[in-house]
């Protein structure tokens, strides 16, 4: 009975948002409804994306069905209900928690699927983050590359990194960013959680030729010694966990040597929703990124302790047409993605995925932000 009555609810809301939102939601269909409204029912935002999955809906412009969605999330629950959410959400469990052991298993449901998958999809320097076109409107996939790069030789002058630079990257994707600091003559230690990851990066680097190479580890964010001139982190903050964003800052802080710069690449959303979401259990949590948890720049800057923000730059609408670019080139490869063992119900899970996130830079629910941060004068 309690099923039923929740998957009433849903009906309802749903016709309420469908009459109010109107054109916005063309080309959304139903193959089965009753499904639908159970999931939603059900799970909420979660139960929405499963039943995507399962084929219980579709849409012409997934995108845009989202985008228009993305920008209604504070009012498509009635204020009265919205009260209850805290009590009709799934909880986060307690095993996808960021404490060490479960980072690792974490980061590897992730960054460990295979390193085959990513690169069918990524451009030739495997750069998974918000790139930073010249016109993102008119990029094309042949721009992705340069766009990556421009990146992050963006964070690496921001942190001041050059000839003879202790830098800490703080996860180190598949070896890019640390790559082309070592060109710079940085002294490069770069860590990661991902075995795929560190094995793919070391790969990299050993077949460039430059005079030093970075060094590759397997280690968490706060087992890492040493003091740096400058420590990098492009969207790994992401992962890390509201309850352990402290840690992560207190690292930041005790790492970062006298006069030295970090330069932080970050997805935020608004702190109004950031506090509403604090706790509870989503579809990207459940389904893509376990554990992870996207913070405020107001949640940020009460974490700094001594340090200061000294420079700031937006990639959000680059962020869009990134995910865009990834997105197309994923649906170009679905073949050779399947027979890398990977089934229809993955790719419509990743095509949501990949959909939902694009949406939410489009609407505006989601930004990233390039930080640059130094230690404050006493």
């Amino acid at each position: 009975m309690t099923a039923w009555l929740r998957a009433q609810l849903a009906r309802q809301l749903f016709l309420r948002v469908a009459r109010r939102m109107g054109p916005a939601l063309t080309g959304l269909r139903l193959h089965r409804p009753d499904a639908f409204f159970r999931r939603v029912g059900a799970d909420g935002l979660i139960g929405f994306g499963e039943s995507y999955t399962a084929g219980d809906w579709d849409a012409d412009d997934l995108v845009g069905v989202l985008t228009a969605l993305a920008g209604e999330v504070g009012t498509l629950v009635p204020p009265s209900l919205q009260r209850l959410r805290r009590l009709a959400l799934p909880r986060a469990p307690l095993a996808v928690r960021g404490s060490p052991e479960g980072a690792r298993r974490n980061i590897a449901r992730h960054y460990d699927l295979s390193n085959e998958l990513f690169a069918a999809f990524l451009d030739e320097g495997m750069t998974y983050s918000a790139a930073w076109f010249a016109d993102p409107a008119a990029a094309t996939w042949a721009d992705l590359a340069p766009a990556q790069h421009r990146k992050i030789d963006r964070l690496l002058t921001q942190a001041r990194v050059g000839p003879g630079t202790r830098l800490l990257e703080i996860g180190s994707g598949w070896g890019e960013l640390a790559i082309r600091a070592a060109r710079r003559g940085a002294d490069v230690v770069s860590i990661t959680l991902s075995e795929e990851q560190a094995q793919r990066a070391r790969e990299r680097a050993s077949a460039t030729r430059f005079p030093g190479r970075p060094d590759f580890r397997l280690c968490d964010y706060r087992e890492v010694d040493g003091s740096y001139d400058a420590i990098v982190s492009a969207e790994m903050i992401e992962a890390v966990g509201a309850r352990h964003w402290p840690d992560y800052f207190a690292v930041l802080r005790r790492r970062l040597a006298p006069g030295g710069r970090i330069a932080l690449q970050a997805i935020t959303m608004p702190h109004d929703r950031m506090l509403a979401t604090l706790g509870t259990h989503t579809w990207v949590q459940k389904h893509i990124f376990p554990g992870g948890m996207l913070p405020s720049v107001p949640a940020i800057e009460s974490l700094l302790g001594p340090l200061r923000i000294v420079e700031r730059l937006s990639l959000r609408e680059h962020y869009a047409h990134t995910l865009r670019l990834w997105r197309e080139r994923y649906t170009q490869q679905h073949d050779l993605i399947t027979k890398l063992g990977f089934d229809e119900t993955f790719h419509r899970m990743w095509r949501f995925y990949l959909a939902y996130s694009e949406a939410g830079f489009r609407s505006g629910y989601l930004d990233v932000w390039q930080l640059t941060m130094e230690r404050g004068r006493p």
